[in-house]
């Protein structure tokens, strides 16, 4: 039989997780929902067409996922999920269907469907809506897809960054570091991270292989309290003392703007990396994440067919 799209998956879902005794997983609901759905051990073994997962699997797991998004289910622990009041209260209205529309109903799932658009000069973001399916061309229905798939590795690496120890913390960014090309070789990176911890530095790094220059650094694995002006400001006192004019301030969580702003009006240059910028610069730099697959785009080679060469 075809199976079922993700939109068509979200109601029986969120019904099993309505019932569950507590938590679920995606594996659980996909046991649960194939024998509702009456799906044959051969629909189970569908393949998307990269190979790497079952169809079926994925699906659900989208269709949890875009939930999520909307506040209907939330996480527990690490692949493990359940059903939130609000879930209940959708459930309650017996809705016929549940899809995007219907997610669209909530703020939370507007803001995921949110673009994340690049920074203006301003510091300010430009925001682009997500198109619908259905108006879109194949090749922008691809960086949409890939654009999703990127944000939601994003989130799932930030969510382990906060999650590992302060001591692991600085070997990522070591790798990441060295990965960007600065701290010269690995073990010299090794060396100077950590080792500091003098009025708010964290370490120093060479800037370049030969070590002309070296910068301060400052990282901060905190979940989602905000970096503030005052930590900003001990940082550049701290180059100041070791008549320094370089740093980079790394955070799992973000920067208020007081801190931003107090940056931009000092003379030493010190560059803020928040959560979202460090798992960019991560998946970027192949730091933590690996490639799965590869769909490579081909067009047309114009001169191939050119017969007058």
């Amino acid at each position: 039989m075809v199976l079922p799209d993700y939109q068509s998956l979200m109601l029986p879902l969120l019904r099993y997780a309505g019932v569950a005794d507590g938590e679920i997983t995606t594996n659980q609901a996909v046991e649960v929902l194939a024998q509702e759905l009456n799906l044959t051990e051969q629909d189970l073994k569908e393949m998307l067409p990269s190979g790497t997962q079952f169809t079926f699997v994925n699906r659900v797991g989208w269709a949890a996922t875009y939930m999520k998004k909307a506040g209907l289910l939330e996480p527990t622990r690490k692949g493990y999920y359940q059903i939130t009041q609000r879930g209940r209260e959708l459930l309650a209205k017996q809705p016929k269907v549940i899809n995007n529309k219907t997610l669209e109903e909530y703020p939370e799932f507007l803001e995921f469907k949110k673009l994340k658009g690049t920074r203006t000069k301003n510091g300010e973001e430009e925001i682009k809506l997500i198109s619908d399916v259905s108006t879109t061309t194949p090749s922008e229905a691809l960086e949409f897809a890939y654009k999703n798939l990127r944000d939601e590795l994003a989130d799932e690496l930030l969510v382990k960054l906060k999650a590992i120890s302060p001591a692991f913390f600085e070997r990522v960014v070591v790798e990441l570091l060295v990965k960007m090309g600065y701290g010269g070789s690995r073990s010299d990176a090794g060396r100077a991270i950590g080792k500091s911890g003098d009025g708010g530095i964290d370490g120093i790094i060479k800037e370049d292989k030969l070590g002309l220059d070296v910068i301060y650094i400052q990282a901060k694995r905190w979940d989602d309290t905000p970096v503030g002006r005052p930590a900003v400001m001990q940082f550049a006192g701290a180059l100041h003392g070791q008549k320094a004019n370089k740093g980079i301030f790394i955070t799992t969580s973000r920067f208020t703007d007081e801190a931003r702003s107090y940056v931009s009006q000092i003379g030493s240059k010190i560059v803020l990396i928040d959560g979202e910028q460090l798992t960019n610069l991560m998946i970027e730099n192949d730091v933590g994440v690996s490639t799965v697959s590869l769909y490579p785009v081909k067009k047309i080679d114009n001169d191939y067919f050119d017969e007058s060469i």
